[in-house]
């Protein structure tokens, strides 16, 4: 399947999210969450990973368990009407706990979430070299006050 071309549906989107909540439900249980069958969300999982945009599946800590992991901000400026399909792509990328729309300057803005930051450097390219961001600015959360 090329890369470049698939794009999620609403479906698609729903079972991310769901994945997000809880990236080890059974297959019976998405399938029960999202009111379609199992056949239905194995499917689109392996669409999902054949496309790159599910790059894999992951754990969340709490955060004083996870002290080495990196945490960030990333303001996120969009071209002209790309918006919706660089949400779409952001979506995808795990590292990225929230995604806002907002005002201002920026157009988005992104709460990232990286194991090291080799993993961090990963993420910051990966939302650069999606087409339709234009330019964007990253601060790194240091401490909780």
């Amino acid at each position: 399947m090329n890369r470049q071309h698939y794009i999620p549906d609403d479906l698609d989107r729903q079972l991310i999210a769901q994945l997000r909540i809880d990236g080890r439900a059974s297959l019976s249980k998405l399938a029960e969450l999202l009111d379609v069958a199992r056949g239905t969300v194995q499917n689109r999982l392996d669409r999902l990973q054949e496309s790159g945009i599910l790059l894999g599946f992951t754990v969340r800590v709490r955060e004083e368990f996870d002290s080495q992991s990196v945490q960030a901000i990333m303001m996120i400026e969009v071209t002209g009407k790309a918006t919706g399909q660089v949400i779409r792509k952001l979506r995808g990328i795990a590292e990225i706990n929230s995604l806002h729309t907002t005002n201002g300057n920026w157009d988005l803005v992104a709460q990232i979430r990286a194991a090291n930051l080799g993993e961090f450097d990963r993420v910051l390219r990966e939302v650069r070299m999606i087409e339709g961001v234009s330019n964007s600015e990253t601060s790194l959360l240091l401490s909780s006050v």
